[in-house]
């Protein structure tokens, strides 16, 4: 938490405020500079707002209130670089949470060690002018995720699932598939 800096000096000292008559005072010139050191983080905390409310710059303690604040969830196990970029890219997953490419990009940037993800939908929007003729897609809905990464254990698959389960229509369900450079897979049950 922020707290009381030693040496740092205040942007308005208070003294220097004072009328004339009493700045001869040498008691309240030294009160006055106590005053000081406690007021002068809260001056450069509030000269450097901006700072603190972009999370790029935020302090790493301040980070997850920042998460907080925007609406996303951050895991204390991530590296503060991973945290900051999920914080600054929280406006443009929630504009495109539910669909295919907004689920892609919250696995892209919450899990580590991926290189690719594709989606298969297998929902399909369309109409007819003739009654009863045939709609593309599949009755039901379902997502299939494929995560390209350089090794299996480079991808949380629990991680990942808790990803794709937070971002994704809750009535939906999905499989999720791990694919290494190297070839073979590992498939994740349906849910």
């Amino acid at each position: 938490m922020r707290g009381i800096v030693p040496g740092l000096g205040s942007a308005v000292p208070l003294a220097a405020r004072l009328p004339a008559v009493l700045q001869e005072d040498a008691f309240l010139q030294r009160l006055l500079m106590a005053f000081d050191d406690s007021i002068a983080p809260v001056f450069t905390t509030l000269d450097g707002l901006a700072c603190y409310l972009d999370p790029r710059l935020a302090p790493e303690d301040f980070l997850d209130w920042l998460a907080d604040w925007v609406g996303v969830r951050v895991h204390e196990s991530w590296p503060t670089s991973q945290r900051r970029d999920v914080v600054a890219h929280a406006a443009e997953i929630h504009r495109r949470r539910g669909t295919v490419p907004g689920l892609a990009d919250a696995v892209r940037l919450a899990v580590g060690g991926v290189r690719d993800v594709v989606v298969e939908d297998s929902g399909g929007a369309a109409w007819s002018q003739a009654p009863g003729a045939e709609l593309p897609g599949h009755a039901t809905a379902n997502l299939h995720v494929k995560v390209y990464a350089d090794a299996i254990g480079d991808v949380s698959v629990p991680g990942l699932e808790r990803i794709i389960s937070s971002v994704k229509p809750a009535h939906v369900p999905h499989t999720v598939e791990v694919i290494p450079s190297s070839g073979s897979s590992t498939t994740a049950p349906e849910e």
